[in-house]
């Protein structure tokens, strides 16, 4: 599984960050904690986001979805901000139907925590901060 090549926002270094890993992404100059945004599918969700050791939080999104790209950027953000104590899993609910099923998205974007021992429970569209 190749990684998605993310840059320290402490030092400036580029560092390749995999989808799936044992512990959590550090920069390999600095050795400060990145940031974790990933994709899954169906066949992925298991090694990317159910095997993370630190809390996930799953995006079932779609391109065409206009409030899912209003959202994206204020996740991604939550996602640098909280840099090796979250990790964001993007997953496209068209090329991914059963994980969809699975959290029982009927609207998008919906978003839902994930570890290894909870249940799916969702967050149908976005939320107002505060």
């Amino acid at each position: 599984m190749t990684g998605e090549v993310v840059r320290c926002g402490h030092c400036g270094q580029a560092n390749r960050v995999p989808a799936a890993a044992a512990g959590t992404p550090r920069c390999g100059k600095c050795h400060q904690a990145l940031p974790w945004i990933a994709d899954a599918d169906d066949t992925t969700f298991g090694e990317v986001a159910e095997a993370a050791r630190i809390p996930v939080i799953v995006d079932l999104w779609a391109p065409w979805c206009g409030p899912c790209r209003m959202v994206s950027p204020a996740l991604e953000q939550l996602a640098r901000d909280l840099a090796g104590k979250v990790k964001l899993v993007k997953v496209n609910v068209d090329t991914s139907p059963q994980i969809s099923q699975r959290f029982g998205a009927q609207a998008i974007p919906t978003l839902s925590p994930c570890s290894r021992d909870d249940q799916p429970s969702a967050w149908p569209g976005p939320r107002p901060s505060g």
